[in-house]
């Protein structure tokens, strides 16, 4: 594959120092999706440190000569170990290289980037933190779903479907959260949905609340259940949707039918352009 011929818009940008760590988000998928101070990264970097969910697309734009290390880690999958991948980091810095670690959407989002930058700084090794789009965020936009809209919801509330040992999470109070927020974005949750079903409607969420599941988001293999919270385990079953995904809970699920804006590129119509049944046009408030 030829070299990319991206470039920056301008040549005043900060330089990765020898010895340094820069802790970059490479976004929910979409290359395009990456900051410019990610890419200025790639294109200095001695020696990249990846997870799985980086597009191949983007290590293009590395400088041909870095060194290129996978560490990516998947549920159910012989992954490395947060501690080695941490210490590794630790080593490369001390040997004088010029490191970027690259994660998937946002380092500090369920990225175990808090981790990687707290070990760095006790060993002494300056980091940089560059934030990138997070897939509860961006993800949801490319299917179509505002995690906030203002005829909804007052909060969002962001959780993980498991916990450090990637267990069922134990730690979460399901009553609270589903009296104190009306959206839900659920990261990593695919493999324990039928507890967070579970915990969700035993803390009095409606079995018909609307539920969408966004698998690979911002990905051409990107795909979008629209489900129940009562029905969504079936319909998991049915269409064989799998991890990478995010989980919504709320009625922002239902903005899908109007914001759902890859389908109107292809020209189709919306299918309800008043999907809260408010019975009228809204109209532009300030």
């Amino acid at each position: 594959m030829e070299e990319s011929t991206l470039t920056l818009p301008n040549e005043n940008w900060p330089s990765i120092e020898a010895g340094w760590v820069w802790l970059c988000g490479a976004g929910p998928g979409d290359p395009g999706l990456m900051t410019l101070h990610a890419v200025n990264a790639l294109r200095q970097a001695d020696v990249i440190v990846y997870d799985a969910l980086v597009a191949p697309e983007i290590l293009d734009w590395a400088r041909p000569e870095a060194e290129k290390i996978y560490a990516g880690k998947r549920g159910g999958k012989p992954s490395a170990k947060q501690v080695d991948i941490s210490l590794t980091l630790v080593d490369l810095a001390q040997q004088g290289k010029r490191v970027l670690r690259l994660k998937g959407g946002d380092p500090f989002v369920f990225g175990r980037g808090g981790e990687e930058a707290q070990t760095l700084i006790q060993h002494g090794v300056p980091v940089r933190i560059v934030p990138g789009i997070s897939a509860g965020i961006g993800g949801l936009a490319y299917a179509g779903i505002p995690v906030t809209h203002r005829d909804v919801n007052q909060a969002v509330t962001f959780v993980t479907g498991h916990d450090q040992t990637g267990e069922a999470t134990k730690t979460l109070d399901w009553d609270a959260l589903s009296r104190s927020s009306g959206v839900l974005v659920i990261y990593m949750g695919m493999k324990h949905a039928p507890s967070i079903r579970a915990g969700l409607m035993g803390a009095g969420r409606a079995a018909d609340e609307p539920v969408a599941i966004v698998s690979q988001a911002t990905t051409p293999n990107q795909k979008v259940l629209e489900t129940t919270l009562g029905q969504m385990l079936d319909d998991i079953a049915k269409t064989e949707m799998g991890p990478p995904a995010i989980i919504c809970v709320g009625r922002a699920v239902l903005m899908r039918q109007v914001l759902d804006w890859q389908a109107l590129m292809r020209g189709e119509q919306p299918r309800n352009l008043d999907p809260l049944g408010r019975g009228k046009p809204a109209e532009v408030r300030d």
